[in-house]
């Protein structure tokens, strides 16, 4: 196990290779599960600094229960089975490495940090420079707040493509040390999402931070398609990928979603490319729809054209329907109510049968489109909730949703 103080340092890739490497797979502690309360610690924290900085706080209720119904969304295919990125990793190692660095040796760990930090730049601006990569990627762009919530927005799909770029240093890279830095690299990108911190002098030259990010989560021309890199911002001054902030940013997309239902987040931009596709005349222009740029048409150069991306003004009014203020709250209550039933699903995997932990899946992303539309002030976002408060009642009653504090039980059925 990791200490808390241990856990802490995890999140600023502060472990050093003597406390942080592994013989086998199996050692290597969960640090992105045990971080969640670290999440939650750090989330309060930025209120307070925000509150006390400006008199305003870094997000919105609607548009922070979106970033977290997501953020489970994409965590729930773990639930059920291990990570692709290490099955693929693993398989590669067991029947094709050529030779066997070092487990315990600084070099090694040292070489990994690169070594994931160099994929994760390759995968992340892929993700960007390609449309089918890029209708996965969005997801995690798609919020107009920039806050330690939209580091958790994350796409379901993401991680069925990133795993290919990893897979180079199976040939001689333990999978229990790549464990690690996979999960450091994840981490340390998680308190970059912030306004509070504004420059950090001379880190900013080597080590990605909050201002460098922001430019990258923005929608102006500047911001596009620039500072890809994970924990080191090296690879994007080398690559030419690399812009300092500057005017204020605007964070989004440049064609927003609008719209704060997990699921059509996730799915509204392969609606597009899918349209797009048909539409397009010539096989060769249909694959490019496919495998060029998000902004390409044909006639255009692969990135599509810079000045067809919509000016900025700065007086870009965020999605923001009207809702009333009990239905937040009552969104609110709601909503831990889920994330109790979600962090209670991995310590209950060993004691449930498959199919009451599927129920509790799809209940939980049947909760997490509900409260999307009634965010939305959608008409139909009313018998949704009735629908769902009364299929939580009936399995409740059936003891497939007993919570393990007992004092919730009674607090649940009213």
């Amino acid at each position: 196990g990791t200490a808390p103080g241990q856990q802490l340092r995890a999140l600023f890739y502060a472990l050093p290779p003597a406390e942080s490497s592994f013989r086998t797979l199996e050692e290597v502690p969960d640090y992105v599960e045990k971080s969640i309360p670290f999440f939650f610690t750090f989330i309060v924290l930025e209120f307070a600094v925000s509150w006390i900085q400006k008199r305003k706080l870094p997000g919105r209720i609607n548009d922070g229960i979106s970033s977290l119904s997501l953020g489970i969304l994409s965590r729930l295919p773990d639930v059920l089975f291990r990570s692709i990125e290490l099955i693929s990793y693993i398989y590669v190692w067991n029947n094709y490495r050529l030779f066997e660095l070092p487990w315990d040796s600084p070099w090694t760990w040292y070489l990994t940090l690169l070594g994931v930090d160099f994929a994760y730049y390759c995968f992340h601006r892929m993700s960007h420079e390609v449309n089918i990569l890029w209708a996965a990627h969005q997801v995690h762009h798609s919020s107009e707040d920039y806050n330690l919530f939209t580091a958790l927005r994350q796409s379901v799909v993401q991680k069925y493509t990133s795993w290919m770029f990893n897979l180079p240093m199976a040939f001689f890279i333990p999978p229990s040390v790549f464990a690690v830095h996979l999960q450091f690299n994840l981490l340390y990108q998680f308190w970059i999402h912030t306004e509070v911190i504004t420059k950090l002098g001379p880190l900013e030259w080597i080590l990605n931070t909050p201002s460098h990010h922001r430019v990258h989560h923005g929608r102006n021309p500047y911001c596009i398609d620039k500072n890809y890199g994970g924990t080191l911002i090296i690879w994007d001054r080398i690559f030419g990928t690399f812009e300092a902030e500057d005017a204020k940013v605007v964070y989004g997309l440049t064609h927003p979603v609008n719209s704060f239902d997990p699921i059509m987040i996730q799915l509204r931009p392969l609606a597009h490319i899918w349209n797009t596709f048909w539409a397009t005349p010539g096989f060769c222009n249909k694959l490019s729809v496919i495998f060029k740029g998000p902004g390409w048409g044909p006639g255009k150069p692969r990135l599509g054209l810079p000045e067809e991306i919509p000016v900025i003004t700065g007086k870009e009014v965020p999605f923001n329907p009207h809702v009333p203020a009990y239905l937040n709250f009552y969104a609110l209550v709601h909503f831990a109510v889920i994330v109790n039933l979600y962090t209670e699903l991995p310590a209950s995997l060993t004691l449930l049968s498959q199919g009451t932990v599927l129920l509790r899946i799809g209940f939980i992303i049947l909760s997490l489109v509900s409260f999307g539309l009634l965010m939305e002030n959608k008409s139909k976002a009313g018998i949704l909730e009735i629908i769902r408060c009364l299929v939580f009642l009936g399995f409740y009653k059936l003891g497939y949703f007993r919570s393990q504090f007992s004092f919730l039980d009674y607090a649940y059925e009213v």
